[in-house]
């Protein structure tokens, strides 16, 4: 057992700023006993040492005092998004065996399970609290996007967190009187990631209620996708930013420039659940890369396959109380995604090996079209999935995120300039709401099914 993250600065900055929500402001003291009261909370309804609580729902102070909650107790919380009641059932029968203890907590009432009640004043009891902390016991189950088939349920400890949290600040500064916006979901381990920056620093986090533009004030940090800054510095408000950390697709080096000029940093990276969030990343330049390998984390490639390595990778993935190991026998993870190093040892992704596919005798990788497309005005995101031809064996479909369809010889036009012929897609298609609906990251898998149900209406 050692001091908690939460023990060290409520002793150490106890009247110092430590959390804003929509109610109230929190100083580290004031945050502590709080935690603390939602622990005691949970343990009366018999959650201990080890126990699995599922929190279900978006960002609200409540998620984050649970989740809070669960790390004083020793309790491991696994966070997930809403979702559809079969959905929800396929993963709490990966986490829970059947003949255990089902502890969930949502922000809906549960038709599935008893869920988990805080009710109290917020205040800590009076009798002596002994906090069960250990930072290298398993901490948060973290599901994947499912994004090429069913999720799995990565777990991390505390350590391998705030491994990744040290190495990404030993060159993103954030430090005490900094104000990190809590602006991703923690049911997504970027978002998680952020809450563990926040601990590791001392600094502020704020939780908003949703409206970015409201949300942003007196925020000096921010994780964000590139529409969302673009937004921000069209909207001409007042802005505290110094630093954004950016996400999703292509980054336009304009947008980054636009950014500077108003005193921002603007970063990117590489990363994935099972290396708790970021990998590689670097403050943005006319280079395209996702940067250098951070401290803490290693990367080695094999015949263009990314491997990685180092202290921030998961202890495995979870199944009804036993931890399935990720790693080979020497020690590394298959990421699954190709790539390439530049001179200055910068990592150059090229997308994943299994959305690589042979057109013609040609090797054509899904992200190569995905980035040239991203950056033609209008086009937030895009999709490219493979189709069987008859011709060619597969040919690449296009599936576009924008407000309506671009003309296609306008999209050709574009394409023209930086892709060979035979990449071009030969079908366009906007994509549905439903498809953005189901989290931070579009599934693949899921466009696939919907485009072979819309293929087959035109047959």
């Amino acid at each position: 057992m050692c001091q908690s993250p939460l023990q060290n600065w409520a002793l150490m900055s106890p009247d110092c700023l430590a959390l804003v929500t929509p109610s109230r402001r929190y100083t580290w003291y004031e945050l502590y006993q709080t935690v603390r009261s939602y622990a005691d909370a949970l343990s009366q309804q018999g959650v201990q040492t080890n126990s699995v609580v599922t929190c279900v729902g978006k960002n609200s102070t409540e998620m984050l005092l649970v989740y809070l909650a669960c790390l004083e107790l020793g309790a491991v919380c696994a966070v997930t998004m809403p979702q559809t009641r079969s959905a929800f059932l396929d993963k709490l029968i990966t986490l829970y065996r059947t003949d255990e203890q089902q502890y969930i907590w949502s922000q809906q009432c549960s038709e599935i399970a008893t869920t988990l009640h805080i009710d109290n004043d917020g205040s800590a009891e009076s009798h002596p609290f002994y906090s069960h902390y250990n930072i290298d016991a398993l901490a948060s189950i973290i599901f994947t996007s499912g994004s090429m088939g069913k999720p799995k349920a990565v777990v991390h400890t505390h350590a391998q967190h705030f491994a990744s949290a040290q190495g990404l600040l030993e060159g993103f500064q954030y430090t005490a009187g900094d104000t990190w916006l809590l602006s991703l979901p923690m049911y997504h381990v970027s978002g998680l990631a952020i809450v563990y920056r926040w601990l590791q620093a001392g600094a502020s986090l704020k939780i908003g209620m949703g409206d970015l533009l409201q949300d942003i004030k007196n925020v000096t940090h921010a994780s964000l996708v590139a529409t969302q800054l673009s937004r921000l510095l069209q909207a001409k408000i007042s802005l505290d930013l110094t630093h954004v950390l950016l996400g999703g697709s292509h980054v336009p080096l304009i947008l980054s420039q636009q950014a500077a000029a108003q005193g921002i940093e603007t970063w990117l990276g590489y990363g994935m659940t099972e290396a708790a969030s970021t990998v590689t990343a670097k403050r943005i330049d006319a280079t395209y890369s996702a940067g250098k390998v951070l401290p803490k984390r290693k990367v080695e490639l094999r015949q263009g396959r990314i491997f990685i390595g180092g202290e921030t990778l998961a202890s495995g993935y979870y199944q009804q109380g036993k931890v399935v190991p990720i790693l080979d026998q020497h020690g590394w993870f298959d990421s699954k995604d190709l790539g390439e190093l530049t001179a200055n040892d910068e990592l150059v992704i090229k997308g994943r090996a299994d959305n690589q596919f042979i057109s013609g005798g040609e090797n054509i990788h899904c992200e190569e079209i995905e980035v040239v497309l991203n950056q033609m005005p209008g086009i937030t995101q895009s999709i490219v999935v493979p189709i069987a031809e008859a011709e060619f064996g597969q040919r690449p479909v296009a599936v576009l995120q924008a407000v309506t369809l671009p003309e296609r010889d306008k999209i050709e036009q574009h394409l023209g300039q930086k892709l060979v012929k035979f990449k071009w897609p030969v079908a366009y298609f906007l994509m549905p709401e439903s498809l953005l609906e189901s989290g931070i990251k579009i599934s693949r898998k899921q466009v696939k099914d919907w485009l072979a149900t819309q293929l087959k209406d035109d047959d």
